[in-house]
């Protein structure tokens, strides 16, 4: 891998990553169109690599409100608004267990499930699951939780339940599951979309580090400066890409993503099943 192909997949990752788009869709569809095997173990190694750089951006982001879970920080005041923080690190377990656990027991099914059929369907549906979770929240349920300090337990327990399928559904996209997770259990739009982005750090984290005990071995002076690149660069397009997202989300709505994945599908069906 060069150093050129390197920065292209970091741009990708830090596109895709935290928005309900796929991001595995959008690195399968780039090694088809750039030509080179996205399986091979020195690949496998360089797209951890990468969720890492746009795990530190999403860190860097949400900064302050990381040190506040962890009692180090009240940078932010409390106001009349939210007259007490409510949301600690019991909402982050239970919005992170449930996947943790699925991931660890059948680990090696997922693996199983990699390949392009399960993304291209995944894809669909995903998008699918999406638009009526918006409109569920819009016409079905009544809002309780305008910001992420409104999340009942239950609430947290359920958006991770969601996650599950994104687990358990490579392509179904991570954020997507969680966003209209939260949806559907009575959770605004922004807030859910906080949250999920709060609980992908661990989650992120914990897949990645168990991949790297794996493949640590491939990190060598051949290798080092393009897996470098790939990290700066995702790092770099995943922060702007998480700032844009949080300004713009009363204008860009599930179902818009939504529809950018139907079309992401069709261009998956030609290029990559055919």
């Amino acid at each position: 891998m060069d150093f050129i192909t390197s920065i292209i997949l970091g741009i990708v990752e830090g596109l895709t990553e935290f928005i309900p788009v796929s991001s595995t869709g959008h690195m399968i569809l780039t090694a088809k169109v750039l030509g080179y095997d996205d399986q091979t173990p020195i690949m496998k190694t360089f797209e951890v690599v990468i969720q890492l750089g746009a795990i530190l951006a999403i860190a860097i982001v949400y900064w302050n409100r990381i040190l506040n879970l962890l009692g180090w920080s009240r940078s932010e005041p409390l106001t009349r608004k939210v007259p007490r923080r409510r949301l600690n690190l019991m909402h982050i377990f239970l919005g992170i267990a449930p996947a943790l656990l699925v991931a660890f027991f059948a680990r090696d099914f997922i693996k199983s499930l990699f390949h392009a059929q399960t993304v291209l369907f995944a894809l669909v549906a995903g998008g699918s699951f999406m638009i009526f979770a918006e409109w569920y929240n819009k016409h079905k349920v009544q809002v309780t939780a305008h910001d992420m300090d409104d999340l009942t337990y239950k609430q947290a327990f359920l958006i991770g339940i969601y996650q599950i399928i994104s687990v358990l559904w490579p392509g179904f996209s991570r954020s997507g599951s969680t966003i209209s997770g939260g949806m559907l259990s009575g959770v605004s739009y922004k807030a859910s979309a906080d949250f999920s982005f709060i609980i992908a750090i661990p989650i992120m984290c914990a897949a990645s580090g168990y991949e790297l005990l794996d493949s640590y071995r491939y990190f060598t002076l051949d290798t080092i400066g393009v897996f470098l690149a790939g990290f700066i660069v995702s790092f770099v397009v995943a922060y702007f890409v998480v700032l844009a997202f949080m300004k713009l989300i009363q204008k860009i709505r599930l179902t818009h993503f939504a529809i950018y994945r139907f079309g992401l599908a069709a261009v998956f069906w030609l290029f990559i099943m055919h």
